[in-house]
């Protein structure tokens, strides 16, 4: 097969990985940037435009769009989706996992487990938007923050109104959780590919932190997961239409409950955490599903 890597860095774990799976099942894959092709929008002719020459009718593209770029990023990949390219994920789910506020009422509208939440942008009431979550502690986040940045934590009352208010000043949308207290500081992390559960670890945030991320010093060891954890992690991935996913979830007294669904999952936690070959499975899932033309966005543009 002729595969497409989409992404910003060839040298990062997660990118090597897949490329020496797909090489070692006899693939012959191409590492696109995608921030520096050129879309040529022509009526039945779409094409990509990458170093100078178009791209080639690929049979998969497997898309590794980093958040800070994803209008360009799926604005490619939609492309290649029109040009008959087998996307692992389609652009019209990856635009749907970024936009937290979206995915979470999705989720919602699935009956899959959350923590309460409230949006806002007016934050002068402050008192009403955490009387509505049940009062403090609770978590603060910027609606564009990722790997943990721009999540605070406001332990107290007053505490929690003086952050909520002061993001209000910077005229930004937040939403606002509740603390999972029970969760002691850890997460799960279930890699979901197809229908199925192909790697889970627990994450544990460094001591005094409350987020896990690894990115922020976290570690993070192989975990064994409840029916209901796979059930809610595959639930969430059938969600926002995603084939391969990171499904973040606390566990809570009433059962597990999705932090975040994460389009381009890294890899190297994961493997290291659990010894599974979750790049050598992505790929064999491909081998196994990819059909030129099988997008749904082929033909709608």
């Amino acid at each position: 097969m002729k595969l497409a890597l989409m992404c910003r860095n060839a040298e990062l774990y997660s990118h090597k990985r897949i490329v020496e799976a797909a090489e070692e099942r006899g693939h012959e894959i191409e590492v696109v940037d995608h921030l520096r092709c050129y879309i040529n929008i022509t009526s039945l002719r779409p094409s990509v435009r990458y170093r100078g020459e178009d791209l080639p009718l690929f049979d998969a593209v497997i898309p590794r769009i980093g958040a800070s770029v994803t209008f360009y990023g799926t604005a490619v990949l939609r492309q290649l989706e029109m040009m008959g390219c087998y996307p692992v994920n389609e652009s019209v789910a990856i635009s749907r996992s970024r936009d937290k506020l979206r995915s979470l009422q999705l989720l919602a509208r699935r009956g899959i487990g959350l923590p309460v939440t409230v949006f806002a942008h007016r934050t002068s009431r402050a008192d009403e938007i955490l009387d509505m979550i049940g009062g403090a502690p609770v978590i603060i986040k910027l609606l564009e923050g990722t790997q943990g940045i721009g999540v605070v934590l406001g332990e107290t009352q007053k505490g929690a109104e003086s952050i909520i208010q002061a993001f209000g000043g910077v005229n930004t949308n937040i939403l606002v959780q509740e603390f999972i207290k029970e969760a002691g500081g850890e997460d799960v992390r279930c890699i979901v590919l197809g229908d199925k559960v192909v790697a889970s670890m627990k994450r544990k945030g460094k001591e005094g932190d409350f987020r896990s991320n690894i990115h922020r010093g976290g570690t993070a060891a192989r975990v064994k997961i409840t029916p209901q954890e796979r059930a809610t992690a595959v639930g969430a991935a059938k969600a926002m239409g995603l084939n391969f996913c990171g499904v973040d979830m606390l566990r809570s007294n009433h059962g597990p409950v999705v932090m975040e669904v994460n389009s381009s999952p890294g890899l190297e936690g994961m493997e290291k955490a659990t010894g599974i070959d979750v790049a050598g499975q992505l790929v064999d899932f491909i081998e196994k599903n990819a059909k030129f033309g099988k997008t749904k966005t082929k033909g709608r543009g």
